[in-house]
């Protein structure tokens, strides 16, 4: 029999203590180590109500990634100068200090067609149902924190509430919050969609051989009156309508395209339609004449920015951005501002990235927000404080 040596008392002390250490060392590395693995965030359909799943870890970070996967920015609005929500091909994000940090409060698989807002706690967004005529409703009465469907919206058009219960899509007004919509009367030959202001003043334009009319409605829709006719050498193709007041109204007319040239003209009323100023005349040697105009009256109104239209915001009847964008430049996306009601524009300096769309939201003549997208590239907010005399790049949306 092999006889084991005995140890002395010090050498077995010095033994049972380093195996305690060992032992403690394994056990105690699954909680300390390393941060334990978050739970899965449940995807959030469109139309479901739409609560941020919880994530569960043992270590917070001191200060969280600023990222936001949103893969193509489809729309973007403000509630105030910190307050905006951008959304996405099915997300929406919300930030509360100007853009500098956003979280995401909503995820489905419908892309987003539109934003709206009231205040800061109301919200609403239309989804895409797949039908290319109407979209899906949702909304949210505490700032985008959770989603409940409301009703279909029968069309695309451009969407705004004028109180919780009445809202306006083109020619159609819902008068109990979305869930049910009223077709109104449409003039015949329309170019674009109907605007209305509230529910008895509307607009719309008439397409016409060698001219345009502008109509005006006074009583919901039930009876449209001319306003004003002018004679055009190219047919308008579309037309934006935007309103900040009952006698007030911005009517954009889109032209020929050609050469990554687009001419429009944009006229302005503040007196119900009885008198129209000529705010914007964009000619282009590739696109040709603006509807209503001439080349030969190049030079004897003000311009805008870029070779083509982009994105229109009319903050009220003196003060609008009107966005710019030149395809064959390198920085494509520009802004003018007027806070005389279109009689002259200030063209701003800064040229910004991005030959996809472009949006702009602003709550004064001075804090303005444009979200330049591009098809390779993440969508990129800007802001500016001084009317888009600077700019600040204060975030990227990175792609999905």
């Amino acid at each position: 029999m092999t006889r084991i040596p005995r140890l002395s008392k010090p050498v077995l002390t010095l033994l049972i203590a380093l195996s305690l250490t060992i032992a403690g060392c394994q056990s105690s590395s699954a909680h300390t180590g390393q941060p334990q693995k978050a739970e899965a965030e449940a995807p959030v359909d469109a139309g479901v109500s739409a609560t941020p799943a919880s994530t569960s870890t043992s270590t917070k970070p001191t200060t969280p990634a600023p990222t936001v996967s949103i893969g193509h920015v489809t729309a973007l609005r403000l509630a105030d100068v910190h307050t905006g929500w951008i959304a996405g091909d099915g997300q929406i994000a919300r930030t509360d200090d100007g853009g500098a940090h956003w979280k995401q409060q909503y995820a489905g698989s419908a892309a987003v067609l539109q934003l709206f807002a009231l205040s800061s706690d109301k919200v609403w967004a239309t989804l895409d149902n797949g039908s290319g005529k109407s979209a899906k409703l949702i909304r949210s009465t505490d700032g985008g924190s959770h989603w409940t469907a409301v009703g279909t919206v029968p069309n695309q058009s451009f969407l705004h509430f004028t109180n919780d219960k009445t809202a306006f899509s083109g020619s159609a007004v819902t008068k109990d919050g979305g869930v049910t919509w009223t077709e109104t009367k449409k003039p015949a030959s329309l170019v674009g969609d109907v605007y209305y202001h509230d529910a008895a003043n509307g607009w719309a334009v008439q397409g016409g051989k060698g001219k345009f009319t502008f109509l005006h409605t006074s009583d919901g829709g039930r009876n449209w009156r001319v306003v004003m006719t002018r004679t055009s050498e190219v047919d308008p193709v579309g037309s934006v309508i935007r309103s900040t007041g009952a006698n007030d109204a911005w009517i954009e007319l889109i032209g020929d395209s050609g050469m990554t040239q687009t001419s429009y003209s944009l006229f302005h009323t503040t007196d119900g339609g009885k008198s129209w100023l000529p705010a914007i005349v964009k000619n282009g040697a590739g696109s040709g004449p603006a509807p209503g105009f001439t080349m030969e009256d190049s030079g004897h109104y003000p311009s805008g920015s870029g070779t083509g239209p982009g994105a229109l915001y009319v903050v009220n009847p003196q003060t609008a951005f009107m966005g710019g964008q030149c395809m064959a430049c390198d920085n494509p996306n520009t802004v003018a501002e007027t806070t005389n009601g279109g009689k002259s524009w200030s063209v701003r300096k800064d040229e910004l990235a991005g030959y996809g769309s472009q949006y702009i939201a602003a709550t004064d003549a001075s804090h303005v927000w444009l979200v330049a997208t591009d098809h390779e590239q993440p969508s990129v907010l800007y802001t500016s404080a001084d009317g888009g005399r600077s700019w600040r790049k204060a975030f990227a949306f990175d792609a999905l």
